[in-house]
């Protein structure tokens, strides 16, 4: 007989390993959802947007350094806003995965446009965490990395 974790591990490898569910998908796409609406928030420059689509707790993870919501909200927002509305990337889906009440987002992108007077020739990765409360999926965590496109 399988002990409790064991068996914990073996329904997570086996539901992982298992096409996507009528109910997954629908799960997905909520998350790839909130996931485009905040990019576009930040697109679009509105901040409130953004920040409604942020769990209270959220932490956002760029640049090397660590900050809460509200922290974003007045410090690193402003320049992701800019940074977004100036260096446009191509529209990408990103790779869902739902697990219960929780989902993480995670994506790459290349993007290229002229920021503070550089030209930006970027690739980037992106890590969203989501819960769902209800039925609402909120952002709780970030974590984004970028890198030249022409440092290998």
């Amino acid at each position: 007989m399988l002990n409790r974790s064991r068996k914990f591990a073996w329904l997570l490898l086996v539901s992982a390993a298992a096409p996507l569910g009528a109910q997954e998908q629908t799960e997905a796409a909520a998350v790839v959802a909130v996931v485009q609406s905040f990019h576009a928030a930040l697109v679009r420059g509105d901040s409130a947007a953004a920040l409604a689509l942020l769990a209270d707790d959220a932490t956002i993870l760029e640049s090397g350094g660590r900050e809460t919501k509200a922290e974003y909200r007045s410090h690193h927002l402003p320049a992701d806003i800019a940074f977004a509305q100036a260096v446009r990337g191509e529209p990408v889906t990103p790779e869902v995965t739902v697990v219960g009440n929780v989902a993480w987002s995670v994506s790459t992108s290349a993007a290229r446009g002229e920021y503070k007077g550089r030209a930006m020739d970027v690739v980037s990765a992106e890590l969203m965490v989501l819960g769902r409360t209800g039925q609402e999926w909120r952002i709780h965590a970030i974590h984004w990395s970028s890198r030249s496109r022409n440092r290998q």
